[in-house]
């Protein structure tokens, strides 16, 4: 299934769609199809088993939301967690030459950062570095607290594509390294298009990934590449903190970051970005001055 959040007239309501394209989106009120379905991706993602099956039974027999210009926005739009993962490519370490350690760089974004399909990025006046990279984003959907890589996928729901935008200045430049608020600028999270439900990806280990700026490809490779894989990073995090239903995990970004090339490509006004993942979507967003 494909999970979506869509700004109505009531505010954001969730939704599935009825196919795997989103231009124009086919979507099904989940809400108004079964009063029990709660309006909120992720309140859904809390009900569990009983909830699929409400949804495909929606998905099958619902009536689609009218009008062509129905707004996306993230498919989770209230995380309580938006936690990411640095220098997670095989072959962005070595791109950037940076040495891989046994255990994986954590940082995190607040959930300002979150934007939908089609929303733009706004590049802010204090930043002249903003960078794009590319993510494959796990949406937990049970619980998770000091579980086992094995036991690990039980705990995820789906994954979305996902943008890590960065300003190079602010996490490079300032003193102590700014991780944090480089990445944490508002806009800087697009998340989308949709939710794809962990059925319909049995390896999310195996997909190719990749970013075009204005059509070009700048970022392409495989999550084959992931230097520390799905199952190990829920696993590893839950020993820190109990991952909830709707928690995003950004996995990290393969190589070709603009930032790497010479000379080095920053985003500009004007620009478009897509994240493209293989079995998830394409999400595109507009660059905003």
């Amino acid at each position: 299934m494909r999970l979506v959040t869509y700004l109505s007239p009531r505010g954001p309501r969730s939704g599935v769609l009825r196919t795997s394209e989103v231009e124009p989106p086919q979507i099904i009120d989940l809400n108004k199809f079964d009063s029990e379905l709660p309006s909120s991706v992720k309140d859904l993602l809390t009900l569990g088993d009983a909830s699929w099956r409400k949804i495909e039974l929606a998905e099958k027999q619902g009536e689609l939301v009218a009008g062509e210009q129905v707004q996306l926005l993230p498919p989770i739009v209230d995380p309580q967690k938006v936690i990411c993962v640095g220098l997670n490519y095989a072959d962005h370490a070595a791109e950037t030459g940076a040495k891989v350690g046994d255990e994986p760089v954590i940082f995190c974004k607040f959930p300002t950062t979150l934007r939908g399909h089609e929303e733009p990025i706004e590049l802010p006046s204090a930043s002249t570095q903003v960078d794009y990279e590319a993510e494959l984003v796990v949406v937990i959907g049970r619980q998770a607290r000091n579980v086992s890589p094995e036991t690990a996928w039980q705990h995820v729901a789906g994954y979305c594509c996902g943008h890590d935008v960065s300003a190079r200045d602010w996490q490079k430049g300032k003193p102590g390294r700014q991780w944090l608020l480089g990445k944490s600028f508002d806009s800087f999270a697009p998340l989308g298009p949709c939710l794809v439900t962990s059925d319909e990806i049995p390896d999310p280990g195996n997909l190719s990934i990749e970013l075009r700026l204005n059509g070009q490809t700048m970022q392409q490779s495989n999550t084959n590449q992931l230097i520390f894989p799905i199952d190990y990073l829920v696993s590893y995090l839950s020993q820190v903190c109990t991952l909830l239903p709707g928690d995003l995990i950004y996995t990290g970004t393969p190589p070709g970051v603009g930032m790497a090339r010479k000379p080095p490509v920053f985003l500009q006004p004007g620009d478009t970005v897509e994240v493209a993942i293989e079995k998830v979507g394409v999400l595109r967003n507009p660059v905003s001055g």
